[in-house]
């Protein structure tokens, strides 16, 4: 079959691999029909060392199931199925707890970016999508992968309610998700910090109150501005580099909440009296469990509430997956949906 690897940065290529194969009771095999390639996946574009064997890449995916392992009960050949960017048993202490991404069983995917993958743990990762579903909404549904349901964890974790003021930090994919969700929840002002006219006026379309341009300083004063002073609520980071935490933690209101969801390139950040301590504030987020929201969210596509599929920009065929990445590191693409 074909997959797309990465043998370093910048180097994606679709060659040749085996077909994989069940090996356990537990496992699904799905034809991948959607995928798309996620802004997490642009950190290795831009530092993988050279890794002669390749990097399976990918891990947000809608499929049909081909084959199912001995024990799989939820599952039968034929279904289509949503696979969460990890996977769970959905019986551990962590799963009950709706922590799905700390599952004692449970790991992260790669490989969906492929003609074909193995789902571990079928029964309690992926989600059947109801027989006769409008293929039109399959783009929607990818982003309950991973995407939307990361910014809908985001505001959820930084306890968007109606009423609260929210302030989104980054226009990717995630950021314009959390706006969404933010409105879904109920916010009432969502300020939108970016820069990119295409992705702040598909954040206005989508929620956002106010855009602010600025960054750093200016940045700031005008978030201050918007807020009479007081910053905001709630502060959903989206990006996942130290200015955008700086840029959080110097806008959240005291008593309010900062939600990290951005993948972070960093391992220090600071949380004393001039950041975090001093404000009474709360730092949160994580990777989102997104087996714990997919069947709830799942309805708001299917009857039209929620179009989260509007972060894809373009579509390309797995074969042209290294222009897809190039689209979305040049930022001529916010989300590439991939057709294998």
């Amino acid at each position: 079959m074909k997959a797309a690897l990465m043998f370093g940065a910048g180097d994606v290529r679709v060659v040749e691999v085996p077909d994989p194969v069940i090996q356990k009771p537990t496992e699904a095999l799905i034809r991948v029909t959607y995928a798309c390639v996620c802004g997490s996946d642009l950190h290795p574009y831009h530092g993988l060392a050279d890794t002669p064997e390749g990097v399976s890449m990918g891990h947000e995916s809608i499929g049909v199931v081909e084959e199912v392992g001995a024990d799989v009960r939820t599952l039968v050949v034929g279904d289509t199925v949503i696979v969460p960017f990890a996977w769970s048993d959905g019986t551990c202490a962590f799963c009950r707890d709706g922590v799905h991404t700390s599952c004692v069983h449970g790991g992260f995917f790669s490989g969906a970016q492929a003609e074909k993958m193995i789902v571990p743990y079928a029964d309690g990762t992926a989600v059947v999508v109801p027989a006769g579903t409008d293929e039109s909404l399959m783009p929607s549904l990818l982003t309950l992968s991973d995407v939307y349901l990361t910014g809908y964890h985001a505001a959820v974790r930084g306890g968007v309610t109606a009423g609260t003021t929210v302030t989104v930090v980054g226009d990717g994919a995630v950021g314009l998700s959390a706006v969404l969700a933010a409105k879904q929840l109920g916010a009432e002002t969502i300020i939108l910090m970016g820069r990119h006219t295409a992705r702040t006026d598909l954040g206005r379309e989508l929620g956002a109150t106010h855009l602010v341009a600025e960054r750093g300083d200016d940045g700031v004063a005008k978030v201050m501005e918007i807020t009479g002073g007081l910053g905001s609520h709630a502060v959903l980071e989206a990006v996942g580099h130290m200015p955008a935490y700086e840029q959080a933690y110097r806008i959240v209101r005291p008593g309010g909440t900062i939600s990290r969801v951005g993948l972070p390139q960093y391992e220090d950040a600071p949380v004393g009296f001039g950041s975090l301590f001093g404000k009474n504030a709360t730092l949160t987020g994580g990777p989102a469990p997104v087996r714990a929201y997919l069947e709830q969210i799942l309805p708001q596509v299917l009857d039209g509430t929620i179009n989260p599929g509007r972060v894809f920009d373009r579509e390309l065929p797995l074969d042209d997956i290294a222009q897809a990445y190039r689209l979305m590191d040049s930022r001529e693409a916010i989300k590439v949906l991939i057709r294998p």
